[in-house]
């Protein structure tokens, strides 16, 4: 028995040794973690978060979940891709360091240096030329020579990152190409996500605040000249767009659509009127002072107001009281207006109210479907078209009868969007014809419930 004994003794030895070199181990381990791979959140237990990818992408593929910073990172996971063709969206969990004004975010765990401009008209030159750019940066992997800066300020809510460069400040474009796709992109967090501003205009911000503060439980960043280094646990940048002014529910987060949005406008701008009405309805001509003008806008009112609608007239600009003119519109059944950005306010339009798009003159009615026409439908409002004849258009004044740009609008058209907006969107203005316009009130009328 002490024979048996002795020959176990060593390998028992063994085993002790090994158990105690692997606590060793795991102590350096450690220490190693806590002194140089810090996270912005060192005494909290990490949240469970998820990474959510759009429906058009392999999202089986790339979706991974686990608590931040702890999860093993997929370098097979594109940091940054296209969520459509007007859209990039780049999205990553972990420690995530954004010094805004130097236009970098550093990010650990992450494959390689990314590059995005966080606005949805990835299509059109003339427009990104005017967004920010923003550099992803890894840190914290073997490869990474990045030295990330200090944490600054702390935040346990993700980040969402995006600019209001571009066409913004025209507002179709704060439509199109920012707000509703924010909207589609942000709703799901239920205000528990920190909007980043990039490009920021002061006086758009202010114009839209009311809209953000009810997507976002947090005051907007000016990351562009913020001196803070702020730490998240998760970062998305660029929103993702599906159609002009739209939303496909079936590829949004959370199953949103155009009437969530336009639920969210009424909360936001205090809008109280639900449902147009066919009694003492109220016309809201959209004026203009530039091109695509009413000529005879006085004469139209009083033309209106014989046909006992209450006329209201307003011309909108960027510096417009946004609540104000939202229960402006909000108070009338039918809007009309010749085509431009001022239309883009029939998003604050009770439900079944009419929408009169005035279409120069120059075969431009593919440019209103797309604009006003199809988004309409899905805002619950009803939509009708005036169509300039050249007899009601300025042009006429400009070119003799035989002129190339008035016999053959298309073959313009031909000669791209520079040649179209120059000949028949800059240079137009119109003078209704007031029977024609008197039918189409009475038309506008009989639509409404």
């Amino acid at each position: 028995m002490k024979q048996h004994r002795s020959r176990q003794e060593p390998r028992r030895m063994g085993n002790s040794a090994m158990v105690i070199t692997m606590l060793l181990s795991l102590c350096v381990l450690t220490f190693i973690k806590a002194r140089y791979c810090t996270t912005p959140y060192p005494n909290k237990p990490a949240p469970l978060l998820e990474v959510e990818i759009d429906d058009d992408y392999d999202g089986s593929r790339y979706k991974i979940s686990g608590p931040i910073g702890e999860e093993e990172f997929d370098p097979s996971r594109p940091t940054c891709y296209n969520t459509s063709k007007r859209s990039e969206r780049c999205a990553a969990v972990g420690d995530i360091r954004v010094d805004g004004n130097h236009s970098k975010i550093y990010i650990s765990p992450l494959d390689k240096e990314w590059r995005t401009k966080p606005y949805a008209r990835l299509h059109d030159q003339v427009a990104m030329d005017d967004v920010r750019e923003f550099a992803l940066l890894p840190f914290g992997v073997s490869n990474a020579t990045t030295v990330p800066p200090l944490c600054t300020r702390n935040h346990s809510v993700p980040a969402f990152l995006f600019s209001s460069g571009g066409f913004a400040g025209n507002l179709y474009h704060d439509y199109t190409d920012v707000l509703v796709p924010l909207f589609t992109s942000t709703h799901h967090f239920g205000g528990e996500v920190q909007f980043l501003l990039a490009d920021i205009k002061d006086w758009w911000l202010d114009k839209f605040t009311p809209f953000f503060r009810h997507l976002s439980n947090y005051d907007v960043i000016d990351v562009d000249n913020d001196q803070e280094v702020h730490c998240f646990p998760r970062i998305v940048i660029g929103s993702t767009f599906h159609r002009a002014m739209g939303i496909d529910a079936t590829r949004s987060p959370g199953g949103e659509t155009v009437a969530d949005f336009k639920r969210l406008l009424r909360r936001a701008f205090h809008l109280k009127r639900d449902v147009a009405s066919r009694e003492k309805p109220r016309l809201l001509i959209i004026s203009r002072k530039s091109s695509r003008r009413f000529l005879n806008e006085r004469a139209m009112a009083h033309a209106a107001a014989l046909a006992q609608f209450d006329v209201r007239i307003a011309e909108p600009d960027n510096h417009t009281d946004m609540p104000n003119f939202a229960r402006l519109v909000n108070s009338a059944d039918v809007m009309m207006g010749v085509h431009g950005a001022g239309l883009t306010n029939m998003v604050f339009l009770p439900s079944r109210a009419v929408l009169v798009q005035v279409v120069p003159f120059g075969g431009l009615e593919w440019l209103s479907r797309v604009t006003f026409k199809d988004p309409a439908k899905d805002m619950d409002v009803t939509y009708m078209e005036y169509n300039v004849s050249l007899e009601e258009s300025s042009l006429k004044d400009l070119y003799p009868k035989d002129h190339f740009y008035l016999q053959h609008p298309y073959d313009v058209h031909k000669k791209g969007w520079d040649a179209i907006k120059t000949v028949y969107l800059d240079k137009q203005s119109v003078t209704l014809n007031l029977t024609k316009f008197a039918r189409t009130l009475e038309h506008a009328r009989s639509l409404l419930p």
